[in-house]
């Protein structure tokens, strides 16, 4: 069975992000895959140290980092994953802070004795893996694709983890009213998006 992991860095319960992040999960359990929902708001992930221990250590798995929190449960679930749905809203055009932090902490995926002047990822070469990339902004859309740093850290985030993105949503016009609806037409957008994870 394929298994996907959703890593959803949105603040808001039931906003917009989390709304299509569950009409992917529907979509892919009626296509029989596993689907794990990750709420970073709720999942116990600290601030990267910038020791670099994790990244002396040799391989293609990823390093071992010397905090002992939520994180490394997350890398076992991320290695364990066919396929990731990587979500954040954009918040003063990037993703969210709690993204951010997840994001450092993938550190752990970079091979970077001290004596080398940049780090070689352990998986970002050879993506065996897909990804879906799903943020949302008040601007248009397009827009907000174009002007943000949203879109690229979410990519950055998937080439990290050695996955390939094969779709992305990007939805705009969100900030009109405090509880806004997913519309039919990026409900079918979600959808079919998923089916590409499977």
């Amino acid at each position: 069975m394929t298994k996907i992991l959703a890593i959803n860095g949105s603040y808001r319960d039931g906003g917009i992000t989390d709304q299509v992040v569950e009409t992917m999960a529907e979509s892919l359990h009626t296509a029989g895959a596993e689907v794990e929902i990750i709420l970073l708001r709720n999942h116990p992930v600290e601030f990267c140290l910038n020791c670099r221990e994790c990244t002396q250590q040799p391989g293609n798995m990823p390093g071992e980092c010397v905090q002992h929190d939520g994180m490394q449960t997350l890398i076992n679930k991320i290695e364990k994953s066919d396929g990731y749905i990587l979500a954040s809203p954009t918040n003063f055009g990037s993703v969210t802070a709690i993204f951010k932090r997840f994001m450092e902490r993938l550190v752990v995926y970079a091979y970077w004795p001290w004596n080398m002047n940049a780090p070689q990822f352990r998986k970002a070469n050879d993506p065996k893996k897909k990804a879906v990339l799903i943020s949302s902004c008040a601007a248009p859309g397009v827009l907000g694709r174009w002007f943000f740093g949203t879109h690229k850290q979410l990519k950055t985030t998937a080439h990290t983890i050695g996955a390939g993105t094969v779709g992305t949503l990007f939805t705009g016009l969100i900030a009109k009213e405090p509880h806004h609806r997913l519309s039919e037409r990026i409900q079918a957008k979600a959808k079919a998006l998923a089916v590409k994870l499977v």
